[in-house]
Formats: structure tokens, sequence, C-alpha cells
């Protein structure tokens, strides 16, 4: 039988490279990462918040909301 490539090298686990398409592969997925983080950066930017609002309301009593009394509002009712 006659060898179908006979320039090739034998093949090791040192040989075998990614190549051009690993290496765009790869610049993709950073590039596409690196646009996630910049437009979540600027939606957190955007979000309003008071420091404290947790805390009390009016003056005294305790913020009475779904998370402190563990229930939610389908069980509620």
């Amino acid at each position: 039988m006659t060898d179908v490539t006979p320039l090739a090298k034998e093949l090791t686990e040192y040989t075998v490279t990614p190549g051009v398409l690993g290496f765009i592969v790869f610049a993709v997925l950073g590039v596409g990462v690196w646009v996630l983080l910049r437009s979540m950066s600027r939606h957190l930017g955007r979000i309003d918040f008071e420091e404290g609002a947790g805390e009390r309301r009016d003056g005294g009593e305790p913020a009475a909301d779904e998370s402190s009394t563990g229930r939610s509002a389908a069980t509620s009712s």
C-alpha cells in the first residue's frame, strides 16, 4: 500500500498546533468577552440606588419586604 502523505511528519502531542483557525477563534472569544464586560459596566453604572434604603423606613420600624419575611407574593395570597 502506498503512503498517502509522503511528506507528513509523525504526529505527536508536540507537533500538533491549533494554527491560524485556533488563533482566530481565541481572538474572537477575547473580543466578545471585552464587549460583554464593557456592556455590563455601562449597565451597572446606570443603576441608581439609595444607600441604606433597606435598613429602616419611616423613622424606626424595619422594612417589611419579601426577603426579610421569607415569603413571596405568590405564597402570601
